[in-house]
């Protein structure tokens, strides 16, 4: 499947250029040997995984032998495994700015700057925020840095300028301003899934290591150039994983969810916002997340942003890390991974699956 260049997409000119020198810096890390045993003509399949009980408990003491593993129906040798909570991470924090984020943005602006204060490491981690609307603008590129991330986030705010963005984005690289996407066709809305896929291919793809993209948003999508299911392809030919946040009113959200720890609260009671067309915003976010191998978050008056930020923290740091050969290595196509444990009553979170042939 061919995937359009970036240049297609509503991305700041100002964006473009703040990601070329983490590209570049990417390209050079994607050169070095792999720390791991394996030869380097050799594809190794790379599978993350947490594990739960019934009540919801992570399970942190499983051994290698515990899991089972299939591709395509066939069982396949675990042939790498590793319980290490302290492998190095990479967060891209994807943020809805559309008009129908106007009354939580302040809590979600909060909570990031939180999250993002708790869970990075300097000397191990790094992490980049992305924000989208009607276009998608990379305010951070990927750095280890809390004080340029704790900047990039005070810049989150509601789009209300029509694609020209008041801290200085905006425009296309290719000169389609305005609104307007190259060929004439104009857009608008929210893109949601062109977000997820630039975040994916351009930023997360030339990475090693853990990588994980977390997504505030209602799940709303009312302009993207991209399918979801191209969204989706994007992040499990990436290896990331997607942790959706569902931040959406309707007739469930009456509520300040409030996060409670720094920066003072945000605004007062939510609105209760309207259906609006299109797929059922909850079920796109829940497939985002099942799908790449993440997890879906509702917030909510009980499952405050500040408790789901924490409970994904602590999942990223009790992942089982498993990885195999494939007895079929050549070939394309997606392929299908079935990962499950030997104890009763255990439930495992892992990718669906990946693509031979990718990057």
């Amino acid at each position: 499947m061919h995937l359009s260049p970036v240049g297609d997409y509503r991305i700041s000119r100002r964006s473009l250029l703040a990601a070329i020198p983490a590209l570049r810096l990417a390209a050079q890390q994607g050169t070095q040997k792999s720390d791991t045993t394996f030869s380097t003509d050799v594809k190794v399949v790379n599978v993350l995984a947490t594990v739960r009980d019934k009540q919801g408990k992570l399970v942190n003491n499983l051994t290698q032998d515990d899991f089972v593993l299939t591709e395509d129906g066939r069982p396949q040798t675990i042939r790498y495994f590793s319980r290490d909570t302290d492998l190095p991470l990479t967060l891209g924090l994807t943020v809805d700015t559309s008009g129908s984020e106007r009354r939580v943005i302040g809590d979600e602006r909060g909570a990031s700057h939180v999250f993002l204060e708790d869970v990075l490491r300097p000397d191990k981690d790094q992490a980049f925020v992305l924000h989208f609307d009607r276009e998608v603008e990379l305010l951070q590129d990927l750095t280890n840095s809390r004080e340029k991330l704790d900047r990039a986030c005070d810049l989150l705010q509601v789009n209300q300028q029509g694609g020209s963005y008041p801290n200085g984005g905006g425009g296309y690289p290719n000169g389609g301003g305005g609104g307007q996407y190259p060929g004439g066709r104009r857009r608008g809305g929210t893109v949601l899934y062109d977000a997820i896929y630039l975040a994916s291919n351009e930023l997360m793809s030339k990475q090693k290591g853990r990588k994980a993209l977390i997504v505030l948003s209602d799940g709303k999508d009312t302009g993207s150039k991209e399918p979801m299911s191209q969204a989706i392809e994007s992040a499990q030919r990436a290896d990331t994983l997607v942790y959706t946040i569902l931040f959406a009113d309707e007739e469930e959200y009456p509520f300040n969810p409030g996060y409670g720890r720094r920066r003072g609260g945000f605004g007062g009671p939510m609105p209760r916002y309207p259906q609006s067309e299109g797929p059922d915003g909850k079920k796109v976010m829940q497939q985002l997340a099942r799908e790449t191998g993440g997890g879906f978050f509702a917030a909510s008056k009980k499952e405050t942003i500040d408790k789901i930020y924490s409970q994904i923290q602590e999942e990223l740091r009790n992942q089982y890390s498993l990885g195999y050969t494939s007895d079929q290595p050549t070939g394309s196509g997606y392929r299908k991974i079935v990962l499950t444990v030997k104890p009763k009553g255990f439930a495992v979170q892992s990718r669906d699956g990946y693509y031979p042939d990718a990057r």
